[in-house]
């Protein structure tokens, strides 16, 4: 019983994201980064053919991350401003209430509306990314070596800010939730590089910085190990010493198992967090 009712409040949680207004500023934004990164790779394309296929494999993998990274920055904020509305809003609306008068459990109105947007934002990523593969294959002939890995943790990366946009949303405002989970994901964005910096430089404790906040929020740590899917082998070996974790659009080494794990107990954790909230929220 309690899996069909999650189960069925994932597909309507699907067919009201498909209503919202944030779906079209998302899709806008992704054809619009698509159509300039179709346009900056056929000329990258036609700037590079001095050079060995070894150097454009390189170079190529590199733009393919800058690229891959604005596409992770809009499935952030399509995510994160689709959660707060999603629970808070309704909340707010009583709209919620109205569905709690049922004999229906909060968390499975919880779970389920997680699960929509787990897999909405997984659908984003994949069709999104599969179309930038192919748009990089025609104009520099580069194919990704792992994409299915890549993809599959940048579809992680989403998950975990929608995770954290939820257990927000259980306590402020839908507009603060969205706000404060994509500044979050930036911040520890930028901590990484900083991070990174720290380690070319052999600083310990401006490394300690990425550490700790890839722990803490792992969106940045399953980022690193999408670019270390999507990057040529050859990126590394070129660079060599000079990337050690301080370039931020290549990443020196794929992620542990471990933090596979850790990332995935976090998810879990937050979670449960947001169910506890929701479970104590007067509505």
């Amino acid at each position: 019983m309690i899996a069909r009712t999650v189960v069925t409040i994932a597909a309507l949680m699907l067919k009201e994201a498909a209503r919202r207004r944030v779906l079209w500023a998302l899709a806008g934004l992704t054809v619009a980064l698509l159509a300039l990164s179709a346009w900056g790779f056929s000329r990258l394309g036609a700037e590079l053919g001095s050079l060995t296929s070894g150097e454009t494999r390189l170079i190529a993998a590199q733009v393919l991350n800058l690229v891959m990274f604005g596409l992770s920055l809009i499935a952030a904020l399509g995510t994160a401003f689709l959660a707060g509305p999603t629970l808070a809003g309704e909340m707010e609306s009583g709209t919620t209430l109205a569905v709690l008068a049922r004999p229906v459990r909060r968390s499975a109105v919880l779970v389920g509306k997680w699960l929509g947007l787990a897999a909405f934002g997984s659908g984003f990523v994949a069709v999104a990314g599969l179309a930038q593969f192919v748009i990089v294959q025609v104009t520099v002939d580069y194919w990704p070596p792992q994409p299915v890995i890549g993809l599959a943790l940048l579809a992680a990366e989403t998950t975990v800010l929608l995770t954290l946009g939820l257990l927000l949303a259980t306590v402020i405002s839908p507009m603060a939730s969205g706000i404060v989970s994509v500044g979050l994901f930036g911040a520890t964005w930028i901590a990484g590089v900083v991070g990174g910096v720290g380690e070319a430089f052999g600083n310990e404790g401006v490394a300690l910085t990425g550490t700790v906040s890839r722990m803490l929020l792992p969106t940045d740590g399953l980022w690193r190990g999408a670019m270390h899917a999507f990057q040529d082998p050859v990126a590394l070996t070129r660079l060599g010493a000079e990337v050690e974790g301080g370039f931020p659009f290549l990443s020196d080494a794929s992620l542990t198992p471990a933090y596979l794990t850790w990332s995935g107990l976090w998810v879990v954790l937050m979670l449960g967090l947001a169910g506890l909230a929701f479970q104590r929220r007067d509505l």
